[in-house]
């Protein structure tokens, strides 16, 4: 079986799309979130090798998310998926500990990129 992957987006149909891209990519989807408290929650409970964040979510946002689940686990991998390109967001998300970014819409080959390269 593949890595393990938690997908965490507020909105569903990015979830779903992206689901189906890391299924296909050969990775398992073990869970997914909603927002940035959920995901730290879920990170907790399931301990997935990877971890897909959207930075702009309700309740907490996704670089307030990523530095909560980088104190649980500093070898956390996290990859941001945002449709957020602006320089200061990437900035960020890297400095809180995010490993990739991958900017919305998304091309599959560019999130199976993405995957392969922190599965290794």
């Amino acid at each position: 079986m593949g890595k393990k992957v938690l997908i965490v987006d507020d909105a569903a149909f990015m979830r779903m799309l992206l689901k189906d891209i890391v299924t296909k990519a050969g990775y398992e989807v073990i869970g997914e979130a909603a927002n940035g408290v959920e995901a730290v929650d879920k990170y907790k409970e399931l301990q997935p090798d990877i971890v897909t964040m959207d930075i702009t979510m309700p309740e907490m946002d996704g670089i307030t998310a990523i530095k909560k689940i980088k104190e649980i686990d500093p070898d956390a991998k996290i990859i941001v998926c945002s449709a957020m390109g602006q320089q200061a967001m990437v900035v960020e998300a890297i400095q809180a500990g995010a490993k990739d970014f991958i900017v919305k819409p998304f091309q599959a080959p560019r999130v199976v990129e993405a995957l392969n390269k922190l599965s290794k």
